[in-house]
């Protein structure tokens, strides 16, 4: 889908491929290493792997965790998959650097959208009161 007045409109709730291989890496990499992530970061990611249509809510929280976790990201052996860190593998959970990317374009996309349908109603409404004698 492209950017256009329709998904301003309706903004593309299922996550990119970028974003569901890297939440299908922090599987593996948590299956792996046995660490990283809570039950919350992992059904995320299987959501995210299996490129689930998202909700609103879903998709404000994955912004939340991103900017909790962004000190993360400086922590020994982030990036490292030979020996990654458990912040790292919780990021990738969340669907790493593509998927804070998504879901801060999406939260935006959202927000906008629900502005515009307000200014929608407000102008109709402003269209149905009469003028004042």
């Amino acid at each position: 889908m492209q950017y256009g007045d329709k998904v301003r409109e309706h903004p593309e709730r299922i996550p990119p491929a970028e974003v569901a291989a890297e939440a299908e890496k922090g599987l593996k990499l948590r299956a792996q290493f046995r660490r990283g992530g809570t039950t919350a970061g992992i059904a995320r990611a299987r959501d995210l792997k299996n490129r689930k249509p998202l909700s609103d809510k879903t998709v404000r929280k994955m912004v939340s965790y991103f900017h909790r976790h962004k000190a993360d990201k400086r922590a020994e052996n982030f990036g490292d998959e030979e020996n990654p860190s458990t912040g790292y593998i919780a990021w990738l959970l969340w669907g790493g650097d593509p998927g804070r990317k998504w879901a801060e374009e999406h939260k935006k996309a959202i927000e906008k959208a629900k502005q515009d349908a307000r200014m929608r109603r407000f102008k109709r409404s402003r269209e149905e009161i009469p003028p004042n004698p």
